[in-house]
């Protein structure tokens, strides 16, 4: 069972880029739920900031990408597509 925590106050936000890592990999919301153990929904609210995973979650994300915790979660906001070109 996986509980969502509210998304943090907007000083403390945690930024992702899960919804332009898993569209690059061309996975679908359902799939990846499944593949993480989340309901798909769930995927939509972490895309969008209006959850934040747990540490747990947020690793079994990045383990799920095999990517970095810091390429996809952040303090700080993600450049834009396009931004620095």
């Amino acid at each position: 069972m996986v509980v969502l925590m509210a998304a943090p106050a907007k000083d403390d936000a945690v930024h992702n880029r899960l919804r332009q890592v898993r569209l690059e990999r061309g996975i679908s919301r359902r799939d990846f739920a499944d593949a993480v153990g989340i309901h798909y929904q769930t995927v939509g609210y972490l895309e969008r900031g209006e959850y934040s995973p747990s540490l747990p979650m947020a690793l079994k994300i990045v383990a799920y990408f095999e990517l970095p915790l810091e390429s996809v979660f952040s303090l700080s906001p993600f450049p834009k597509v396009g931004e620095g070109d």
